[in-house]
């Protein structure tokens, strides 16, 4: 039992989803939907910077909770950023207005590595377990609450190119020139986001998401040695059965035989791949999560309806199905449009699921 006890929420169609059980609609939720589109979150984000958000518990529970209010989706997700492990390892992090995260001393050498320092996640990320708890107290079992982190290839990219790239010169030269080294970053990283999901589960998180953002930068034997068994050691090591783990690796849709030995419950998309042929792929031993286009939101909303009903006619009339975009909610995306987008879903689901228990 978590801290937070086993409060059973009014709507568990996404835990269900996860779990590939009969659902009477599919549920739906958006990444990044805590974010700038809504001018909720832009009326905090005016009083504080972005870090001070995420490090004060009651700041960040209260912008993770303002989607399930005004957009009415069917998960919470917490409200963090997947960088705060490398910072808790001792690296110096800042967000820069247009810009977004930067590392201003990037991993160079075996040297960087030796001044990482272990990661204690109830003491060094304690501001996100009490985010965790306060969200659990007051979503009060409206809808479940999604913990989540980076993967350790993402976050060594992260740490190696010390902010976004273009080529990733610098992580693709540890990658071929010192593979050894990048196995022990990937192992230091690893043992940290363990310590730090498995927290936050006992804090009350009811699912874990890992994000492997710069998975795509890989090639297909790249993926297999350096991104998938790290992920895969984070979701063994969650040993609770009642937390779904769900594996968004953008990128990686073309290698779906990699990513069947994930080892996670749910299988994220983006929109680069027909959620209805992963479907007959993967037949049911997974339950998948996507995957429409973010950009499509800034259509009119008929043209949304119909994007997301084809995404529901291509997955068909079948359990286990989480309606999300392909990444991330895009900042300038208009609410109405966020809002349309979600009613869609659970207006022209139904009719998949008829034969389901309610």
């Amino acid at each position: 039992m978590n801290e937070t006890g086993t409060t059973r929420n009014v709507n568990d169609l996404f835990r269900r989803a996860c779990y590939r059980q009969p659902v009477e609609r599919t549920p739906v939720w958006m990444m990044r939907q805590a974010g700038r589109y809504l001018p909720q979150y832009r009326a905090v984000r005016k009083k504080y910077d972005f870090i001070t958000m995420y490090k004060t518990p009651e700041l960040a529970a209260e912008v993770t909770l303002q989607p399930v209010d005004i957009i009415g989706v069917d998960a919470a997700i917490l409200f963090s950023d997947i960088l705060v492990v490398p910072e808790a390892m001792g690296m110096e992090l800042h967000f820069l207005e247009g810009k977004g995260p930067v590392f201003p001393q990037p991993m160079r050498d075996d040297g960087d590595l030796s001044r990482l320092r272990p990661v204690e996640a109830d003491l060094d990320l304690k501001f996100v377990m009490d985010a965790i708890r306060i969200c659990r107290r007051e979503l009060a079992g409206r809808v479940p609450l999604i913990g989540f982190a980076g993967a350790p290839w993402t976050l060594a990219t992260y740490m190696i190119e010390g902010q976004g790239s273009k080529n990733f010169i610098n992580i693709k030269k540890w990658r071929y020139a010192n593979p050894d080294s990048l196995h022990r970053l990937l192992e230091k990283v690893t043992v940290a986001v363990m310590e730090y999901v498995k927290a936050q589960v006992a804090a009350g998180a009811q699912a874990i998401q890992l994000f492997d953002s710069w998975a795509g930068i890989l090639d297909k034997d790249g993926f297999a040695e350096f991104a998938l068994p790290y992920a895969r050691q984070i979701f063994r090591s969650i040993d609770d059965a009642d937390v779904p783990l769900i594996y968004f690796a953008k990128g990686a849709g073309i290698w779906l035989d990699l990513l069947m030995q994930s080892e996670a419950d749910v299988l994220g998309l983006d929109w680069t791949v027909n959620i209805g042929e992963v479907r007959q792929k993967v037949k049911d031993q997974f339950a998948l999560q996507g995957n429409l286009d973010p950009v499509s939101l800034f259509a009119p909303p008929q043209n949304i309806r119909q994007q997301v009903i084809k995404i529901l006619e291509d997955f068909g009339a079948a359990n286990g199905h989480i309606f999300n975009l392909g990444h991330g909610i895009l900042p300038d995306v208009p609410v109405e449009h966020a809002q349309a987008f979600v009613q869609s879903v659970k207006e022209e689901s139904p009719r998949f699921h008829a034969g389901s228990k309610k």
